[in-house]
């Protein structure tokens, strides 16, 4: 059984790697600069499932005062179809509604069959008449 805590400065290389592995399509600033800001401008941002020492799950927690915000939800191959990936979700949105988060968002590639069926299966509901347009 993992354990879901909150990731820190140690969990970086981790992370990444997991990212990788998980082929959660990690953009140009997701590394381990990015990581170290996020973490120390807010310590319960990034949430991990660790199993034994490893990491085999992470989400990004994000909020601006305005709306919650899920990240970077990945979970290692021979981890999933355990619950972990809602068990990850689920400690996201309790650490966001602990802050004020009325309402949440999470953004999925829309190629990524894996993530979309995931998020299609769980209580969320799509928005498909939402674009994100995005500069950086």
């Amino acid at each position: 059984m993992s354990t879901i805590r909150s990731g820190n400065l140690s969990d970086i290389s981790a992370v990444l790697a997991l990212w990788r592995e998980a082929e959660a399509e990690p953009t140009h600033i997701d590394d381990s600069s990015s990581l170290m800001k996020l973490i120390e401008r807010d310590p319960l941002a990034l949430v991990v499932a660790d199993s034994e020492g490893q990491v085999v799950g992470s989400v990004i927690a994000g909020w601006d005062g305005w709306r919650g915000s899920i990240y970077r939800l990945a979970v290692a191959p021979d981890a999933r179809r355990a619950g972990l990936g809602r068990r990850l979700v689920a400690e996201a949105e309790q650490r966001l509604a602990g802050l004020g988060a009325r309402r949440l968002q999470t953004f999925v590639v829309a190629t990524d069959a894996q993530a979309t069926g995931f998020w299609r299966s769980s209580e969320w509901e799509e928005q498909v008449e939402r674009l994100r347009f995005v500069r950086g």
